[in-house]
């Protein structure tokens, strides 16, 4: 089990314009990845790894939609889920600020409701320790991303954003761990030239003060916010079987949920 502290924050926000028209009806998160809402893939990566009190931030319009769906789904497994209304988008960053009450100097695991992994977290969140651990995965295309430049050692030598230039074909994907210290950091932080506080100037912060340990994702990575994506995510997740990989607790969860549901229909009739 993890460590007990560690809380778990799903990043459920923005608008999901590359996405319209399907998310002028509900969230990005909420819609579906073959069999099941988006926002259970990093619900599980979660739960897999014993995290028992998860916050989702989400965007105002859709709000009580995550709230139909999660509002106490989890609650009789002993994880509880609470919810952030997240008014203005302001970086990735901004997150941790938004939720300090919420990680109370606990050490935390921040995931992007919209990447979705094949790789299982469990290990690497529960000997976590301090300062800060993220991932890298090799892409074509990683000027679309955080880019990590490794030595012939594998250390880290530098981190961009979304550089013209690549030094590496690494990106750094959605899911990042940090001890207590990244609320200062955090609000320390400088809003980028696009008026962002960048969750790379979090890296940085961690890896000048040489507290950052990054780690290689070897499986699949989806980062579901365009169509195509999206398709490639749900065809993927279908041809894999990937709900054998949930944790039982969560298929469960989902089951009893349909069930209830039926129920409910059934008496309206």
């Amino acid at each position: 089990m993890t460590k007990k502290g560690m809380k778990g924050i799903i990043l459920a926000g923005g608008t999901g314009t590359r996405l319209l028209p399907l998310t002028a009806v509900t969230s990005k998160q909420l819609l579906p990845v073959y069999d099941r809402p988006m926002i259970f893939y990093p619900l599980n990566t979660l739960i897999k790894a014993g995290i028992k009190d998860i916050l989702i931030i989400v965007a105002p319009d859709h709000s009580g939609h995550f709230l139909n769906l999660l509002g106490s789904m989890f609650e009789k497994f002993g994880v509880h889920i609470s919810f952030m209304v997240q008014k203005q988008t302001r970086g990735l960053a901004d997150a941790f600020i938004l939720a300090e009450d919420f990680i109370d100097g606990e050490s935390t695991t921040l995931i992007l409701g919209d990447n979705i992994f094949e790789d299982d977290f469990t290990e690497a969140i529960e000997t976590f320790e301090k300062g800060g651990r993220i991932f890298a995965k090799e892409v074509a295309d990683p000027e679309r991303f955080g880019v990590v430049e490794f030595s012939s050692d594998h250390q880290v030598l530098s981190i961009e954003e979304k550089p013209a230039h690549p030094k590496s074909s690494f990106a750094i994907p959605g899911i990042y761990i940090f001890d207590r210290a990244v609320v200062e950091i955090a609000k320390s932080l400088i809003p980028s030239a696009r008026g962002e506080l960048e969750i790379v100037d979090v890296h940085k912060n961690y890896l000048a003060k040489g507290l950052l340990d990054v780690r290689v994702v070897k499986g699949a990575w989806f980062d579901t916010g365009t169509h195509e994506s999206l398709f490639e995510a749900s065809q993927f997740v279908r041809e894999h079987h990937f709900a054998r990989n949930f944790h039982p607790m969560v298929n469960d969860a989902i089951q009893e949920f349909n069930a209830e549901f039926k129920k409910i229909v059934s008496l309206k009739k």
